[in-house]
């Protein structure tokens, strides 16, 4: 049965776990995609809006593994729509409640108004705004601690440049970005304290041309060491530094399968385990209007991949023990300011 839902077609009964084509056949864009559990949940609705698509190996996807990943554990039915432009976004969060969706997830900062805009309409769906910077009587936000990560990655790359030039590309420019490109820059300094980093956004986490435009701009200015963090984009930023024979990271996923001879590691964020986390809390009525947070103290939401064959063992090592310096609190971040911008800084 399928029935109007808004300018979206709403679609039953596509596979939970289904391969990448399937995926791709059950949705498309502006579409509702919902999965029902007859019998199951009591009701329990679980929705999501992603600003990409379900098959990126890397945001997007984990988002949609999330809601699936709920669905498993607690039953009810769910829904995702892909690629939701900034313009869209209002609505598309305004249809999921108007469908009476007990938890809605906006998955990405820059839904961060709509979702303020949308949920004082609707006291009773709670809004999830992941990686976002807000919270109300039914507005959380769940972050992963980026700059926690983003350390870690920043010791090995300081450790393997050649040039002290390292380079930072994301799609947009707001507080999770801000606090990953923080993280790498601290952890890069602890090793070589003059050592440069460029920053650039794309303004397009999916555009595959500008991932790769901005890629070879960075090493044309002498960067041999860049994380990335993009969606549809990652592999193209992750093969054009293979191909120049520079290093990368991998974010969200693991992502060294993808360009193994230039992804030293990745900064894995187990998103599906995270939101599947907060779904529950929220079917237990314990879901509070909160910023929750969660860094390396959670290895099974945080942590790091898989290492390239060109990380020394060394320097491994280093960056491991590093990370249990941060979970036993002996290398903490505070609240600081740094040349007049509020920040965070590294006390041990």
């Amino acid at each position: 049965m399928a029935g109007n839902f808004g300018r979206r077609e709403l679609i039953y009964g596509c596979a939970v776990f289904a391969s990448s084509l399937a995926l791709k056949a059950c949705s498309s864009n502006n579409q509702t995609t919902t999965q029902s559990n007859a019998g199951g949940g009591e009701g329990f609705k679980i929705a999501i809006a992603l600003p990409g698509v379900i098959t990126d190996k890397a945001w997007n996807q984990s988002g949609y593994e999330g809601v699936n990943l709920a669905k498993q554990k607690l039953g009810g039915d769910i829904a995702y729509v892909e690629q939701v432009a900034q313009a869209d976004q209002t609505e598309t969060l305004t249809d999921f409640a108007r469908k009476g969706y007990s938890i809605v997830f906006a998955h990405g900062g820059q839904f961060d108004a709509a979702v303020e805009q949308v949920a004082s309409q609707f006291p009773n769906t709670f809004f999830v705004a992941v990686n976002g910077s807000i919270k109300g009587d039914n507005i959380a936000a769940l972050r992963i601690d980026h700059l926690q990560g983003s350390y870690l990655c920043g010791i090995i790359a300081a450790s393997l440049t050649k040039s002290n030039k390292l380079a930072y590309i994301a799609g947009q420019e707001f507080e999770a970005t801000q606090q990953e490109l923080r993280g790498f820059e601290l952890g890069a300094k602890s090793v070589k304290p003059n050592i440069q980093i460029t920053s650039t956004f794309t303004g397009d986490w999916n555009d595959v041309a500008k991932g790769k435009e901005a890629t070879l701009a960075l090493i044309s200015t002498g960067a041999d060491v860049i994380y990335q963090w993009l969606d549809n984009a990652s592999a193209a930023v992750l093969q054009t530094a293979s191909d120049k024979g520079v290093y990368a990271f991998g974010n969200t996923q693991d992502q060294l399968d993808v360009a193994p001879k230039a992804v030293l590691t990745s900064a894995v964020k187990r998103l599906d385990i995270a939101i599947a986390y907060l779904a529950e809390l929220a079917k237990q009525k314990q879901l509070k209007g909160q910023i929750y947070t969660i860094g390396l103290e959670r290895p099974d939401i945080l942590f790091l991949g898989k290492f390239g064959a060109a990380v020394p063992q060394a320097v491994k090592q280093k960056a491991l023990q590093a990370k249990q310096e941060i979970v036993d609190k002996k290398i903490t971040f505070e609240n600081c300011k740094d040349a007049g911008k509020d920040t965070r800084c590294v006390k041990k």
